[in-house]
């Protein structure tokens, strides 16, 4: 018994030691992409922090003391905080939505034969590809311009007057401008999932009885969840930075009613040179969004292992 154990373990043992050896060169290969990844992210994270407990005002920067939580106290008393953070919250909210709905659609739509399919497919998602500050001068100037807008000469046509978009509905002008910029990733990410849906399952079902809405039901709409778990949290990553969008068009305005928490760290840091408080701000918006990504990550990987 002994003589014919003794080759087995000699034989693991070279190879346990192998994956060690693999092991460690695979994380010394890694470790100076690792290192500087982590210098890339955690030296701003720190200072901000570190800036966050500080008086530090552009317009005085020779007076820079310690002050602690003050600036967090004064954040959390300030009444434009709760706004930033409802504007938030339905900024994201509505672009999800419209994101995931008309993108289904969409996808749904380009899925079918019909001559010119590849030409309607790359329009489709061209708004993508156009830069955030191009966008929102096209809709501001081309499109929703009470006077000269293009959405203004279709009203004049019906003998409706026009609509200043920007000064009566601001946050549902943002909403469209930034929603015309995502649907198109969508309506990608959800057409690349239809085409890996089996289609001999959609004949067998269309053979067993079952109409266009019953496929599409039972069938389509299942098969697009785990795609659109993954839209959702890709989406809400970014859309939690909108900045571009809202200082080309209202610039947080009128008054407070498109100032994002995004946009709140810009109006303390550069329009009124308070570091301290636009990092007090900006340390409460990676917390915010780490909460939410961390939910995020966690449905999304539900809906992946089912």
């Amino acid at each position: 018994m002994s003589t014919a154990s003794a080759p087995a373990s000699v034989s693991i043992a070279p190879d346990r030691s192998r994956v060690r050896r693999a092991r460690r060169a695979g994380a010394l290969l890694l470790a100076p992409s690792v290192l500087l990844l982590a210098i890339w992210s955690i030296v701003p994270l720190l200072m901000t922090l570190w800036y966050s407990l500080e008086h530090y005002n552009l317009m005085s920067p020779g007076r820079v003391f310690f002050v602690g939580l003050r600036n967090y106290a004064f954040l959390f008393s300030d009444s434009s905080l709760r706004s930033a953070i409802e504007n938030s919250v339905t900024l994201v909210a509505s672009v999800l939505i419209l994101s995931v709905v008309l993108g289904t659609v969409f996808a749904l739509l380009l899925n079918n034969e019909f001559p010119g399919r590849n030409v309607a497919r790359l329009l489709a998602i061209s708004p993508f590809f156009i830069m955030p500050p191009v966008a929102a001068l096209i809709w501001k100037n081309l499109l929703l311009d009470p006077l000269n807008g293009f959405i203004g000469w279709l009203l004049s046509l019906a003998g409706l007057p026009p609509v200043a978009w920007f000064t009566r509905f601001p946050m549902l002008s943002l909403i469209i401008i930034i929603a015309w910029e995502w649907i198109p990733f969508a309506t990608l990410i959800l057409l690349t999932a239809l085409q890996s849906l089996d289609s001999e399952q959609i004949e067998a079902a269309r053979m067993d009885g079952a109409g266009p809405l019953s496929r599409l039901r039972y069938i389509v709409l299942p098969h697009l969840g785990r795609p659109a778990a993954i839209v959702v949290m890709m989406e809400t990553i970014f859309l939690l930075s909108v900045f571009a969008e809202i200082l080309t068009t209202t610039a947080g305005g009128p008054g407070d009613a498109t100032t994002t928490l995004t946009f709140l760290v810009y109006i303390r840091a550069l329009l009124n040179f308070n570091i301290g408080g636009a990092s007090a701000a900006g340390v409460l918006a990676i917390v915010l969004a780490n909460i939410v990504a961390f939910f995020l990550m966690r449905a999304v990987a539900r809906s992946l292992n089912r």
